[in-house]
């Protein structure tokens, strides 16, 4: 027998067509869900795996900071501790200064002169004194200028010729000298506590 379609088989054919362009279209939709839902699930598994990472490089950033910190407190001590051992030893060196300076002064006197007083303040010594002649206040100017690793830059302030009475019933001619002199530094080849070297 013959089957005789009487419906419009083209309008058949659009609508079969519609509904499978629909679920194409249904697919299509759900295929892009799924691909979105998967890229999304991976991006964010790794923005978790960075957060831990950078928690992670915070905590030992944090870490380093503490011990940073403690590295210049303990480089701030060293530096206190430095100057402190500098000054000890800066005191262990001028400690025998003065008698240095004593012996020095002992050494570059010449005879006929006598002191009658020393004085310093800071590292200018006034001297005072009395001399049998000029030439001897000028040989022991000489010797505190030139001989002397602990004394330099000598000036003589003032020089004036008296008489004293001696004894026996005689009187004699001097000459009152006072002078000003620098302290020098304590030699580089003589240790810190070895005397002055001989001129």
């Amino acid at each position: 027998m013959i089957a005789i379609n009487l419906l419009p088989h083209r309008e058949w054919a659009r609508k079969k067509r519609r509904e499978a362009f629909y679920v194409q279209l249904g697919l299509a939709v759900l295929v892009g869900i799924g691909a979105a839902a998967v890229v999304f699930a991976v991006y964010e598994a790794r923005l978790g795996v960075q957060e831990a990472r950078n928690q992670l490089l915070q905590q030992e950033i944090a870490r380093l900071d503490a011990q940073i910190k403690e590295i210049a407190t303990l480089q701030e001590e060293l530096e206190a501790l430095k100057a402190r051992q500098t000054a000890v030893e800066s005191l262990q060196a001028d400690r025998n200064l003065p008698v240095h300076l004593l012996n020095e002064m002992v050494r570059q006197l010449p005879n006929g002169v006598a002191l009658r007083s020393i004085k310093q303040e800071g590292t200018v010594i006034a001297i005072s004194g009395v001399a049998q002649s000029q030439e001897r206040v000028s040989e022991l100017l000489r010797n505190l200028g030139s001989a002397s690793p602990w004394l330099t830059q000598p000036q003589l302030i003032e020089i004036v010729a008296t008489t004293m009475n001696l004894n026996p019933g005689g009187q004699r001619r001097v000459f009152h000298f006072s002078l000003r002199v620098t302290q020098g530094q304590r030699p580089a080849s003589a240790p810190a506590g070895a005397g002055p070297r001989t001129p």
